[in-house]
């Protein structure tokens, strides 16, 4: 450190503070990537002050000159970041100074690094919740229109992992859908809660200048200025809603990739993944490991433990700000890459998966799984569920003795367990009897699959459009 203290709160000091403790408590080493929009921020401020009088038109001009070249400056990768600046704020403040004098130190006016600090960082998660949402409308997209196509390919659906009753591969692929389609509302409410500005605010309790916050809200694209001045500042609840998002978001990924993982397996051997999605292994030459599922899978955790630890950050803080504060940048921005880098590669992968039919069809022969077509249809010839439960148990047994299935049996050996069996049994025992039976909405059979799917794309239709920022989350 040199011999003087930090020139934007020094003055009250007789000594400059210690380096370790200088470089201990800096935020620039991750809030740089804050840049674009702390510049757009203070961009938006300093028009207001000159639409309200503080500032000159002029000054105003020369403010919003000096901070557009110090951006592309720093796009050109030609800005050094000052640990003894501290953070994002003072590094772009200073070089502005450096660059147009003494009046880039008015840009401050009215404002404080705590509602400067808040803006940012709702401003950087509007953008990113907007690129999130875009990559969400891309697996789901990925996802209709793969289970379009594989609407009529049977496979066992599973409870507790056993085989249960026949389903379509479709179906499955809709059932995720639903998942990542909730995820979608989930975030797209969040965003509401987001898109409220604190800038105006100043400390924590407003400032005495003439600001217009309407008008900085305006300009920054906010639905409207964050009604109380210490909330504003102190307020982090957006980002432990967005992590908590996240952390479901997540939690469906990885539910996903636990499947993935099954049935690329030999003992499965339900799909086939690219080998640009896989890895060998470096001393068993046949391996193909599908990496991209497990490591989604294995990143699930990092998302859950950001969660937490914003919740517990926030909950002993008093009013207003605190520097505890600083440490809900790394969590926040770790989930945001995390989740942008998973959905990235979910939804290059999923369009790229086959279905390998023949096997899935084979799996859904053993089992049994057509026995609750066997209850139904007893019950609808006038048995009692719990008798046709019964009977058909008795015909299970006697197929795992025989070693053949339901629609294996003759009629004759059906027979034999009960007497409501007719010949018309086995349009029913076979799978595409099952899986066409339930005819419903939600239900199985593959026309209620394809419009299952037509009204998940309509419904993706609606969506509110959004133009994500990407290169801030490159």
């Amino acid at each position: 450190m040199t011999n003087t203290t930090n020139q934007s709160w020094g003055g009250r000091f007789s000594e400059p503070t210690d380096a370790f403790v200088a470089a201990f408590t800096a935020s620039i080493g991750f809030d740089q990537r804050l840049y674009h929009h702390d510049i757009r921020g203070s961009i938006a401020h300093a028009t207001m002050l000159a639409r309200v009088g503080v500032l000159t038109d002029d000054e105003r001009d020369a403010i919003v000159g000096g901070l557009q070249e110090i951006e592309a400056e720093i796009e050109r990768g030609e800005i050094e970041w000052s640990v003894a600046l501290e953070d994002i704020h003072m590094n772009i403040e200073a070089r502005l100074t450096d660059r147009i004098g003494i009046v880039g130190k008015k840009l401050h006016t009215g404002r404080s690094r705590n509602d400067q600090i808040a803006t940012d960082i709702r401003l950087y998660l509007r953008d990113g919740i907007d690129a999130v949402s875009s990559e969400l409308s891309r697996l789901r997209k990925g996802l209709i229109e793969l289970a379009e196509r594989e609407a009529d390919t049977i496979m066992p659906g599973f409870t507790h992992l056993q085989s249960a009753q026949p389903v379509t591969f479709g179906h499955h692929l809709l059932a995720w859908q639903e998942m990542i389609a909730r995820d979608q509302e989930r975030l797209l409410d969040a965003r509401k809660r987001v898109n409220i500005m604190p800038l105006g605010a100043a400390a924590l309790a407003g400032t005495t200048y003439p600001i217009d916050r309407h008008v900085t809200a305006e300009l920054l694209g906010f639905e409207r200025p964050a009604e109380n001045s210490l909330d504003a500042v102190s307020d982090r609840d957006f980002a432990i809603e967005f992590t908590a998002f996240a952390s479901l978001l997540m939690m469906h990924l990885s539910r996903m990739s636990e499947e993935l993982v099954l049935w690329t397996s030999a003992q499965f051997d339900f799909i086939d993944l690219p080998d640009r999605f896989c890895t060998g292994s470096s001393i068993m030459p046949q391996k193909k490991n599908p990496d991209v599922p497990e490591l989604v899978r294995g990143k699930t955790g990092r998302v859950y433990g950001h969660m937490m630890s914003l919740l517990t950050l926030m909950k002993s803080q008093p009013l207003a700000y605190n520097k505890d504060n600083q440490e809900d940048k790394e969590p926040l921005f770790d989930t945001l890459d995390t989740v942008l880098g998973s959905l990235r590669a979910f939804g290059d992968m999923i369009p790229a998966v086959r279905a390998r039919s023949d096997n899935m069809y084979a799996a859904a022969r053993r089992g049994f799984a057509t026995a609750t077509d066997l209850a139904d249809y007893l019950v609808r010839q006038g048995v009692a569920f719990r008798d046709a439960h019964e009977i058909v148990g008795k015909a299970v047994a006697f197929g795992i003795e025989q070693g053949r299935d339901l629609s294996e049996m003759t009629l004759e050996e059906l027979q034999r367990f009960s007497s409501h069996i007719n010949d018309d049994i086995f349009d029913y025992l076979t799978l595409e009897g099952s899986v066409a039976a339930r005819n419903h909405i939600g239900g199985t059979a593959p026309d209620q699959v394809r419009a299952a799917a037509q009204r998940a794309r309509e419904a993706l239709a609606r969506l509110p459009e959004s133009a994500p920022d990407h290169e801030d989350h490159a």
